[in-house]
Order: C-alpha cells, then sequence, then structure tokens
C-alpha cells in the first residue's frame, strides 16, 4: 500500500520514550503499522505569528508541490509511450525508490540550510519548483509540438485511399509527365464499383487516352486508379467522375517534393529520438527534485504544527506510520487512545465529522483533525491522478 501516515507526538521524559511507548502499542502488539522514525532538524523556530501565518502558507504549498510532482510524473509516463509499464523503475527519489526515501528521510541541509527561517527555506521550495513547473511547460510544449507533427504526417500514410497521402503508393511509370496537351489524374473508386469504372471511364467525357487506366493499388473499400487524358477536358471529366461516385485525389507528381515529405519524417523521427534521451533524463531528475521538496515541505509542516501544538521548548517526536490497509479504523482508535489526552475535542470530532473543524493556527487546510500532529502521505505517482 502506497500510504503513509506522517505524525508527531509530544516527548514524554524524552522523544525516544514517546518514539517506544507508540511503536509497542500499535507495531509490536497489535500488528496495526509498521512505524519509522522522521527526522526533522533543529529549525529556528521564529516568534508564534510567524509560525501562524507560515503554518497556511505551507498547507498551500504542499499542494502545489504535490501537484507538480504529480505533473512531473505522468508526463514521465507520457513521454515513455510504448515504456510505459517501466515508469515506477524510473520513478525514484535521490536514486533509491520513493518508500525508502520517506522511511529513511534525511534533510538536505546543503540544499535548505537550517540557519535560515522556516519562511526563507519555504521561498527556497517555492522558488525552486516553480522553475520547474515553467521549465516543464517549455519542454512539454516544445516535445509535444514535435511530437503531434509526427503523428499528423505517419497518419497520412495509413488509412484510406480518400485521405492517406498517395505519394508511396505511386511510382513515375504511372504518369504521363511533361506533356504540352495530356496529363494523368488519380481516382478513387469504391470496390462495389470497379466494373462501372473499367467499363465506363473512357466515356466519361470525350478526350480520354483508350486504355489508360490501370488498378494501382487498394484497400478494404477502395481502388486507386490513374488515368490520362487531354488538358483541357479534366473539369468536365471531374464533374462527370463525381456524378458516378468516382473520387478525383488531387496529385502532382513531383519527384523532388516527394523526396523532400519522406526527408521530413525522417527528420522529425530522428528529431524526436534526439530530444527523447535527454527529456527522459530531465524529467527523472526534476521528479527526484520536486519530490524530494514536498517531503521537505511535509516535515516543515510537522515542525510548525508540533511547535504550535505541543509548545516550547521544541519536543516532540515525528513518526512516519506505514497503516496495514484492513486495520486503519483499529489503528486510528489506538492513536486515539493514546493521544486523546492532549485534546479531548479533536478525538471526539475527529470521530464525528472530520471535515468541518478548523482551529486557527492547528493545522490549517487540514480536511481532517486529530488530537495529534497528522499528514497523510500517497507515494503512488502512476495511478493518483492529479
Amino acid at each position: 500500500m502506497s500510504e503513509y501516515w506522517l505524525i508527531s507526538a509530544p516527548g514524554d521524559k524524552t522523544c525516544q520514550q514517546t518514539w517506544e511507548t507508540m511503536n509497542s502499542v500499535t507495531s509490536k502488539q497489535n500488528n496495526l503499522c509498521e512505524n519509522f522514525k522522521f527526522h526533522i532538524p533543529d529549525l529556528k523556530v521564529g516568534t508564534l505569528d510567524q509560525l501562524v501565518g507560515l503554518s497556511d502558507d505551507l498547507g498551500k504549498l504542499d499542494a502545489y508541490v504535490e501537484t507538480i510532482t504529480r505533473k512531473v510524473a505522468v508526463y514521465l509516463g507520457d513521454v515513455l509511450e510504448d515504456q510505459r509499464d517501466k515508469l515506477i523503475e524510473n520513478l525514484l527519489a535521490n536514486n533509491v525508490d520513493l518508500s525508502q526515501y520517506i522511511t529513511r528521510f534525511q534533510w538536505d541541509m546543503a540544499k535548505y540550510p537550517i540557519k535560515q527561517s522556516l519562511r526563507n527555506i519555504a521561498d527556497i521550495i517555492s522558488k525552486q519548483v516553480g522553475q520547474i513547473d515553467a521549465d516543464l511547460k517549455t519542454k512539454s510544449s516544445a516535445y509535444n509540438s514535435l511530437k503531434g507533427n509526427l503523428q499528423n504526417l505517419e497518419k497520412k500514410q495509413t488509412g484510406s485511399l480518400l485521405t492517406r497521402n498517395l505519394a508511396d503508393l505511386v511510382k513515375k511509370e504511372h504518369f504521363i509527365l511533361d506533356s504540352e496537351y495530356l496529363t494523368t489524374l488519380l481516382v478513387i473508386v469504391p470496390k462495389i464499383l470497379f466494373s462501372d469504372w473499367n467499363t465506363g471511364y473512357e466515356k466519361l467525357t470525350d478526350m480520354i487516352v483508350p486504355r489508360s487506366s490501370q488498378l494501382i493499388t487498394q484497400d478494404q473499400d477502395f481502388g486507386l486508379f490513374n488515368v490520362t487524358l487531354f488538358k483541357k477536358v479534366v473539369e468536365e471529366f471531374k464533374l462527370h467522375a463525381r456524378e458516378k461516385k468516382f473520387v478525383v485525389r488531387e496529385f502532382t507528381y513531383n519527384e523532388e517534393e516527394l523526396a523532400a515529405g519522406k526527408n521530413e519524417i525522417t527528420k522529425l523521427v530522428t528529431d524526436k529520438k534526439k530530444q527523447f534521451g535527454p527529456l527522459v533524463r530531465w524529467l527523472k531528475v526534476n521528479f527526484s527534485e520536486c519530490f524530494c521538496a514536498w517531503i521537505h515541505v511535509k516535515a516543515l509542516r510537522v515542525f510548525v504544527e508540533s511547535v504550535l501544538r505541543y509548545g516550547l521548548p521544541v519536543n516532540f517526536q515525528a513518526i512516519l506510520i506505514h497503516p496495514n490497509k484492513k486495520n486503519q479504523k483499529r489503528l486510528r482508535d489506538v492513536l486515539n487512545q493514546l493521544y486523546g489526552h492532549l485534546d479531548g475535542s479533536a478525538s471526539s470530532s475527529s470521530n464525528v465529522n472530520a471535515d468541518t473543524v478548523d482551529i486557527p493556527g492547528l493545522g490549517f487546510g487540514q480536511s481532517e483533525y486529530f488530537p495529534y500532529v497528522f499528514y497523510k502521505l500517497n507515494v503512488d505517482m502512476v495511478e493518483t491522478k492529479i
């Protein structure tokens, strides 16, 4: 299961004691979950007003960073196309799978220096992810345009004879070229009308070269025929052909243009292959960047909410819980029994209606409120919709 719960509880005599009590009751005794210590460094607290304001902003930043993280993951799946089954193995954080990253979380001191204020760290993350979002828009737009042009050209190489490109079906010998008076037309004839065409095309108008038509190719429904006639009767021929349900396709045989068309497809295929590798690498690197930033935002939120809930000096234990899917309700009950004394209203409200409680400064933007700090984490980046 890809869902995790990130909680914090106030330190007993020591944070280790908090950890041991919680782990013993939930994991060892009842087998309700697997628990991991979630290490948050000694961050700068700031003032109470700053924490209250930051709490709200971190909720918005959390949602934004998660959205961009998932957007990068989804686009990587789109780019991989027929290799999409390899998506999960490409979605790594710091070169390890996502569950391993969060269960062994270590704060990145180089990217997010803890000597900075909490607000500055949040701003660093916001700018970093905002830049990735902007770059993704630029890169995806260029690649999608190239991919779209290629798909359009490839569509013209397949499909019905009524619409597809005829260039790769005809040869020079099918045409009368460089004649002052004569021209060759290409006509699409429904299969059920082949005999009508063969017996009647010479009579559609005067000045048609006898026995000049041959079947060049056919698909499921239509055949492609050529016919040679005098240029002066072309419009009349088209009119009478239309009356008989024969479709004249506009086509001029020009070897240079045909070669250019083939070259364009080759060029687009080559360009797409050239861009594919670097784009996949960029998406992998920046997925990792976004995901790691997202977990740091979660850490910031736990820190801020814990200080607001439990007060100073800073004394709480953050714990990452991997609940057993079948036992989630029981786990929630055990946690409420363990920590219900922290806030009586919270334990009762979480059972009655978790969506209506909103306490200023204590978990802005949370849909659920419990007597302990609580955030949900879903690391399934493949199925979950943005």
